[in-house]
């Protein structure tokens, strides 16, 4: 009997709906995004209705929604109140006017049908408002999981159930885990190349969600009846860890009973069709962009009128004020259709500017529309290979990467024209190889069919033996980094084929690194290839030293890092032995949370190793790492140089790379690169003619050994390659033919044949140019369904506009006749103006963002760059004499510039104009101005401050230019916690470097800059460079300047004022003698700066004596450093400084002992001589060195470490 009760109280208790009922609800729906805290403001909206559910059949229902009402809010909580949106209201109830059909049985809705009308963005409301039905009760139990169904998507929910046996109900709570979810309805954009860093979740969160939902449900008659539906979901982010301070989005969904009544009159519904379940459904083409709002109707006009203003608004200047317009144009060409683009094309193509800036943009239209337009433009070749290149990589990336567009995608590498020159077919290939691994990250298993063209790609080119065939392709797989492409890369590499050996060096490295992406996604596989050629001695050296790169890339345990280590103790090869050994140690330092088990075993490897290896110089190969990452902030960076050498001064292979660790992920946003055999080929044999200072003589011997030799015809001297978000991007190779055509271009016997006579020809009539490029950087989303149906989206945006336009008029006595020789006896005038800049605008969005509407938080900022120029040069070279005059500032001129703040932002589409942007700081009567430090920034987490603001302004004069340099700052900050990392972003920032006329000074007509070279003893290259490393000494002979310079201040008929230096050198065959003296002009002047240098041409010793002030008499510093190096004892470095006379502001002694402390030294008191300081290093080993400094009253000593963290010695005296 008690088991009959029991299933009768369950399915009175399950959720039901009578088909013969009508019952009513009101609903209420609210969101605000914000900081939640005082004084602070936020953005919210408030949907307000009532909806009546009405049956068609036992499984049939009919929603139909009325008394719409639509409430914003943009202002300071507690002190603000919402406002009645009424055009959004108007727009809403139409949509909602129109009845919905669903299919309701056993507490889940299976099917949603609209008319065909209904935008997506209401669907998805609609969604939020019967999701209050899909609930699942057991009065079995009272706690339980389930996996369902949801507006989220398939995830795990936790529910509790309390009975209340007086009123007949049950409370539900219901607790839906959105972050693990089987089919998340959730959507990533943009982050297929940033790869997630599980270690670096461990340690914080960027984003945390929780969601909970609590029923009242009414037994009756018929089944569970839900009386009242509460929903509640917070999202808390931050761009860094939210633990250190978050911007919330808070949802609130309210459904109460209001009647249940007999149904009496059916429901006409019309034509209705399919919309899906209650998952939530994002939009196809992820309209709008959330910080832009504007109207999309006839967008073919507006997209015309923006290119041309844009365009011309930026010809002179990069204008700031239009750049963040760049978002607009790419928003509307998204919603232009294919044939749009075309018509578009037509009426752009031919204007230069007008083509450039929509060639530049268009890409972002991230589907099939940009590839068929591009395909028509490849076949018609009306675009040259330069803009094509340009188009198709930024377009290939940018794309969303789905079968369809791939399928298109790979239709260009059979087009005739993308062969047409070198560059655009390397870029169409490595781009097809980028979009492929893309599409893999979302597609398991990923089929083959999309990487067979670079398969067979790289099977022909083995075959036919072709280096540059091979090495694209290979670099594309790399790209592609398709699990199914492994058998083909073992094709390339000794010991898995037969012949592979005989393969070039660049053949198999770009084999090796085309793992490199392969490591993450198949480690053991890649493990087991890269080992096999680590170990094996047979193989180049730069092979196995690739290979061990790409083995720790995969990151070994521990048990394989003693297997290197095993290795390395028997390498006899020192380069490969080097090599790895600096990764090891590199990773062993490291403190980023993806080396955090590897940099264990790493260490553990160095106490293994250091006593055989650590001795090796940077003679032989090595890799320099360098990384940090914090932990509040969840952000670090890392950076590796590669340099890979062969017995030889000139190395195989330079790489530079840059990761950004932040939010939990990973982004290889650069790398550098070039593989140098055919060089390293060109001067086997030859490096003995060079001197190896790098000097003059160096550098004619150079470029006469690449002048007279037979370079190679049948391979690249080098190949340059960069690397874009972990991608190969660029490939070039450059051949000794191009090498050869530059230096005959610019020889002295060049004649009217060489581009560069052309082009001098072009200046002496008067030339112009002019170059802009507007490129969106990236596009990051993360689009979260909330309870109400609506979105809340975290993006990030950031574009950059670069401008350059230049003028230049050369006036040549006498002009060249037969060759460019001619122009050494030659008087050149030259004017030229212009301007250089960019403007870097970045957006982080966080709130509410559909096509209707947005409501949310955003943090904008610009950064501006300027560098306007007008000059006039005077060259004869003949003379040695170069003079060049500028035009000092009239006015201010920014050099550069930051502003950002945060904003509470409402916008709607019914109003696009009359968007509300409130700062999140508002402006207050009493803000504070000039606070210190202490109150800006409080010690403690119980620390709490008001708003503050700070100002700041300094000048540095140059009356005798007529010039002022200046630094602007502005800052306004609510800093609430010290230990809140975000609250150092909160708040408007305003900072600038700007030129502009000097107050008080005299109007100067122009500054004159005169450079006259000595006709003899003209120094090397080198000794100029290094001039100021070197130490000074007094001579007792003046010999004739080297060099004289001067820098003067023109304000005809006033007398001439600055300052001129001159430079003097009498070498001896012992020591280099040296003397430099810079005088203020005019006569009263007598400030000088007098500077005198001797070295030992040994360089074991060097003497120093700078004097200054009046005629150089009024302070002074002299200074000695000597080296040794006996057989017998530790290499050392003496320094030894005496000053008499000195400025206050020279006088630091007393700041020593804190200072030094602080930096690790430890001190003790002897008698030392006054006004001398003197610092000794000794090299204790090869991995550290001593440091004694003496000063007048302490002497503070230090044992530094030189790329070791090991402190096992003892330092003293």
């Amino acid at each position: 009997m008690w088991r009959l009760y029991l299933c009768l109280l369950v399915a009175l208790a399950e959720p039901f709906l009578n088909s013969k009922k009508t019952y009513e609800y009101k609903y209420e729906g609210l969101v605000r995004v914000g900081r939640e805290l005082p004084d602070l403001v936020e953005s919210a909206l408030k949907l307000r209705c009532t909806f009546k559910i009405i049956g068609e059949s036992p499984q049939t229902f009919v929603l139909q929604i009325s008394n719409v009402d639509v409430e914003d809010f943009n202002g300071l909580p507690r002190k603000s109140v919402f406002s009645p949106s009424q055009k959004l209201t108007k727009r809403l109830s139409a949509e909602f006017s129109q009845p919905v059909v669903f299919e309701f049985s056993k507490g889940q809705i299976s099917d949603i049908r609209t008319a065909p009308g209904v935008s997506n963005t209401v669907v998805n409301i609609v969604r939020g408002i019967l999701g209050f039905l899909q609930v699942t009760v057991k009065t079995t139990q009272s706690i339980y999981e389930l996996v369902e169904l949801g507006i989220h998507g398939v995830c795990q929910s936790s529910y509790t159930v309390e009975e209340d046996n007086n009123a007949k109900e049950l409370k539900v709570t219901q607790m839906v885990d959105i972050t693990n979810c089987q089919q998340p309805a959730a959507l990533y954009r943009g982050m297929a190349l940033a790869p997630e860093d599980k270690l670096s979740k461990q340690r914080g969160e960027s984003v945390v969600s929780t969601v909970k939902h609590t029923y009242t449900v009414k037994s009756t008659a018929d089944g569970g009846l839900i009386t009242k539906a509460f929903a509640q979901e917070r999202q808390y982010f931050s761009p860094f860890n939210v633990k250190g301070g978050n911007s919330r989005m808070l949802a609130l969904r309210d459904i109460e009973l209001l009647k249940v009544s007999d149904t009496t009159d059916k429901i006409v519904t019309g034509q209705v069709q399919s919309r899906g379940n209650l998952m939530y459904r994002t939009e196809k083409d992820l309209n709008p962009i959330p910080v832009v709002m504007i109207n999309l109707n006839e967008p073919v006009p507006k997209i015309l009128d923006l290119v041309k203003r844009l365009a011309q608004a930026n010809i002179y200047q990069v204008d700031s004020s239009s750049s963040t317009e760049v978002l607009n144009l790419i928003q509307l060409l998204r919603v232009a259709t294919r044939e749009n683009l075309d018509q578009l094309w037509k009426q752009v193509s031919g204007n230069d500017e007008h083509r450039r800036w929509f060639l530049d943009l268009v890409v972002e239209v991230t589907d099939e529309r940009i590839l068929k337009f591009l395909e028509t433009r490849f076949k018609a070749g009306d675009i040259t290979a330069n803009e094509a290149g340009q188009a198709l990589v930024v377009a290939f990336n940018h794309l969303s990467a789905v079968p369809v567009s791939v399928a298109l995608a790979q239709e260009f590498l059979s087009i005739p024209f993308s062969k047409s020159q070198p560059l655009l077919w390397n870029t169409v290939v490595l781009a097809y190889g980028s979009l492929v691994y893309r599409y893999c990250v979302y597609t398991d298993p990923c089929p083959v069919t999309v990487v067979q063209p670079l398969l067979d790609m790289a099977t022909s080119g083995l075959s036919k033996n072709l280096e540059e065939g091979m090495v694209l392709a290979l670099k594309a797989l790399g790209n592609a980094a398709h699990p199914s492409s492994i058998k083909t890369l073992l094709k390339f590499l000794p010991g898995y084929t037969s012949g592979a050996e005989k393969l070039p060096t660049r053949v198999q490295s770009a084999a090796v690194l085309a793992f490199r992406l392969l490591a993450s996604r198949d480690p053991h596989n890649v493990q087991d290839i890269v080992l096999n050629l680590f170990v094996q001695r047979t193989l180049p050296a730069e092979i196995r030293m690739l290979a061990c790169m790409v083995l720790l890339e995969t990151k070994p345990s521990i048990a394989l890092i003693s297997v290197i280590s095993e290795v390395l103790l028997e390498e006899t090869d020192l380069q490969v032995a080097s090599f790895s050994y600096s990764l090891l140690k590199g990773i062993a330092k490291s403190c980023t949370p993806d080396n955090q088990h590897l940099s264990t075993a790493c260490n553990i490897a160095m106490k293994i190793l250091t006593p055989k290896l650590g001795h090796l110089s940077y003679r032989y190969s090595k890799n320099m790492h360098f990384d940090w990452f914090h932990d509040d902030f969840l952000f670090g960076t890392s950076a590796d140089i590669y340099m890979l050498k062969n017995e030889s001064l000139i190395p195989t292979k330079v790489m530079l790379k840059g990761k950004i660790h932040f939010i939990g992920r990973i982004l290889q946003f650069l790398e550098l690169g070039v593989h140098a055999d055919g060089i390293k080929e060109l001067f086997a044999g030859k490096i003995p003619q060079l001197k190896k200072d790098l000097g003059i003589t160096d550098f004619a011997t150079i470029m006469k050994i690449v002048s007279i030799s037979n370079l190679p015809k049948d391979r690249p001297l080098l190949t340059a390659y960069a690397r874009i978000f972990g991608q190969e991007a660029f490939l070039m190779d450059v051949s000794g033919d191009s090498i050869q055509s530059i230096i005959k271009s610019f020889s002295a016997s060049a004649g009217k044949e060489s581009m560069v006579w052309q082009k001098i020809q072009d200046v002496q009539k008067g030339t112009s140019w002019h170059w802009t490029k507007p490129h969106l950087v990236y596009e990051a989303r993360f689009i979260q369904p909330t309870c109400l149906g609506l979105p809340v989206e975290i993006s990030k945006y950031y574009s950059i506009v670069n401008a350059v336009t230049m003028k230049a008029k050369a006036e040549i006595n006498p002009p060249p006749k037969e060759h460019l020789g001619e122009l050494l006896s030659s008087d050149i005038s030259l004017h030229t103006d212009g301007f250089a800049g960019v403007t870097k605008d970045h957006f982080v969005f966080h709130g509410i963002n559909t096509d209707l509407f947005q409501c949310g938080v955003e943090l904008k900022s610009k950064i501006i760059s300027a560098l306007p120029w007008a000059f006039d040069l005077k060259i004869n070279i003949k003379e040695h004499k170069y003079e060049m005059n500028l035009t000092p500032s009239k006015t201010v001129t920014e050099l550069f510039s930051v502003n950002s703040d945060v904003f509470a932002v409402l916008r709607n589409i019914e109003d696009p104009s009359l968007f509300k942007i409130t700062p999140m700081m508002p402006e207050t009567a009493d803000s504070q101005q000039g606070l210190p430090l202490a109150r800006i920034l409080p010690t403690s987490r119980n620390d709490q401050t008001e708003d503050s603001e700070v100002k700041f302004r300094q000048c540095a004069d140059a009356k005798i230019y007529g010039t002022a340099v200046c630094i602007e700052a502005e800052a306004k900050r609510a800093h609430y916690l010290h230990e809140y990392p975000l609250y150092y972003f909160l708040g408007r920032t305003r900072f600038s470097y700007q030129l502009e006329p000097a107050k008080g000074a005299k109007p100067i007509e122009k500054i004159q800059i005169q450079v006259t070279a000595g006709r003899k003893h003209s120094p090397g290259v080198s000794e100029m460079m290094n001039l100021t490393h070197r130490v000074f000494k007094n001579l007792d002979a003046t010999p004739e300047p080297v060099v004289t310079v001067k820098a003067l201040g023109l304000s005809p008929p006033a007398k001439l004022l600055g300052y001129e230096g001159v430079a003097f050198n009498l070498p001896t065959a012992q020591r280099d003698n040296i003397e430099i003296i810079v005088s203020e002009v005019g006569e009263e002047a007598n400030w000088k700066i007098c500077a005198n240098v001797n070295v030992d041409k040994s360089h074991s010793s060097a003497k120093a004596h700078l004097r200054w002030g009046a005629e150089c008499q009024t302070y002074d510093v002299s200074m000695r450093v000597s080296t040794a190096c006996q057989p017998e004892s530790k290499p050392s470095i003496h320094t030894k400084i005496n000053w008499g006379a000195l400025p206050s502001v020279f006088i630091m002694i007393e700041y020593v002992p804190g200072i030094s402390y602080i930096m690790g030294f430890y001190q003790k008191y002897e008698k030392n001589q006054e006004r001398q300081a003197a610092v000794t290093v000794v090299a204790s080993s090869p991995e550290t060195f001593d440091m004694r400094v003496k000063i007048p009253e302490v002497v503070p000593l230090q044992p530094t470490t030189m790329g070791s963290q090991s402190n096992d010695h003892v330092w003293l005296e």
